[in-house]
């Protein structure tokens, strides 16, 4: 039989990747996983250090996890939710509303986080066309922004590289100042800076106001923008200004959700409640593709009181596997602390990533729990980047690779994204590699 790395040659195209380089180079292929560790088909070991995209929580191969999906695999492997429900997928929206922030009630299950966002932001639009607001069409927000990949998370990302090439088939929206300190887009140093990113929106919702639908806000960290961690009392100000305002808010809690940022979900930093908050990722623990556009009542009523049907779903929508893992993994939260493991974690990654600061391309590190991203430099003081066709990022992540750790770039800013029950000796063991392979690249 023709080994996997050839096939994948053959017939794979992989997501956003450069498919050229992919080709030129040989394949890692992993067979199994433990902890947070990959092994490959030859058995070497690597470090998960980006949590397989930002999904892993509790490990790979957790036991319980494991029994879960067995369990409910002897009762049913997958039923549809229109006209019908399913155990697991009841009891998974109950439980995650019960640990969403105050008021969201309703939950509506897809697979994917970029699903997720879409589903926020026709039901915005549908509440307000339903109250006799149908002018409300616009949506805002933040520059730097990604929200996913299908037609309308892209129409509200603001990543040129990402999104350019489709700008012919979005919609129209509006952006405001993104609150990335160390390249400030408004020129100014926080904290005497009073947060004047954020005040931008007032300025947007001012001119735009009476016809925009919704706000829609990363809280606290900009995954894709490079790991952009925004001041402390942005989202809280954001979202006062959208309240007064009079429109909604969307917080994509996708990246940031399942204790990646210390609490359960980010809005409870600030104690910030949406309207609609979108969740994924680390929902089902890194096993299964599941997400969740979680609801307010009053969004939930304007359809049913003006006898409505959202008309959008998906077939897999609250499969009873994915469904059955997810409570799994939340269980796991409770019953290993995990919230407070984490919140220890992030301290060990701050502690052992201030190492890196000493080398000379090391511009910026920026850490919100265990998000984690290292800004590559060309010249520090000026802060200067590198040219993109250097692709200095990439071969820091590929010599990362050559020895015994997986991690991914944003450009060239490394990310580093543990799963939140990584060993301290495993964080020092991933920043000496990551030392090691920035100083021999970047020369």
């Amino acid at each position: 039989m023709e080994d996997a790395a050839a096939l994948d040659h053959r017939h794979v195209w992989h997501p956003f990747t450069d498919m050229d380089s992919w080709l030129a180079d040989e394949p890692l292929v992993v067979e199994r996983a433990e902890g947070c560790w990959l092994i490959d088909t030859a058995g070497r070991r690597y470090l998960d250090a980006n949590a397989s995209l930002w999904v892993n929580v509790h490990g790979h191969a957790r036991p319980e996890l494991d029994a879960a999906l067995r369990e409910q695999l002897d009762a049913a492997a997958h039923t549809t939710l229109l006209g019908l429900t399913n155990p697991p997928a009841a009891r998974l929206a109950a439980r995650l509303a019960a640990l969403a922030p105050p008021g969201l009630e309703r939950v509506f299950f897809s697979e994917s986080g970029a699903s997720a966002v879409e589903v926020a932001l026709k039901m915005a639009y549908a509440y307000w066309l339903f109250r006799g607001e149908g002018q409300r069409s616009l949506f805002v927000s933040a520059d730097g922004a990604y929200h996913g990949d299908t037609v309308g998370s892209v129409s509200v990302g603001h990543i040129d590289v990402f999104h350019d090439t489709y700008r012919p088939l979005l919609f129209p929206t509006h952006g405001f100042a993104q609150p990335h300190c160390y390249r400030c887009p408004l020129g100014l140093t926080y904290p005497s800076c009073d947060l004047a990113c954020a005040d931008t929106l007032d300025d947007v919702l001012v001119r735009h106001g009476d016809r925009v639908a919704a706000v829609v806000i990363e809280p606290l960290v900009q995954g894709a923008a490079g790991i952009i961690t925004a001041p402390d009392g942005h989202l809280r100000r954001v979202a006062e200004i959208t309240r007064r305002h009079g429109v909604l808010l969307i917080a994509d809690e996708v990246a940031t959700g399942f204790g990646r940022t210390g609490p359960m979900f980010a809005c409870e930093a600030e104690e910030v409640v949406p309207d609609l908050m979108a969740v994924g990722k680390g929902m089902t623990g890194g096993y299964l593709p599941m997400s969740a556009t979680l609801a307010s009542a009053a969004i939930f009523d304007a359809f049913t009181d003006a006898r409505q049907v959202f008309f959008h779903g998906h077939s897999y929508s609250g499969n009873p596997l994915a469904a059955a893992v997810a409570l799994a993994n939340l269980a796991l939260f409770d019953s290993d602390a995990t919230l407070a493991r984490g919140r220890a974690l992030g301290e060990v990654l701050a502690a052992e990533t201030k190492r890196l600061g000493g080398l000379d391309h090391v511009g910026d590190i920026r850490r919100r729990g265990v998000m984690c991203g290292i800004e590559l430099v060309a010249d520090r003081a000026t802060r200067a980047p590198y040219a993109s066709e250097a692709r200095v990022g990439a071969r820091v992540c590929r010599r990362a690779r050559d020895l015994g750790v997986v991690i991914r770039p944003l450009g060239d800013t490394i990310v580093l994204m543990p799963a939140l029950v990584m060993a301290p000796d495993e964080v020092a063991f991933c920043v000496d590699v990551l030392t090691r392979a920035i100083t021999e690249v970047t020369g």
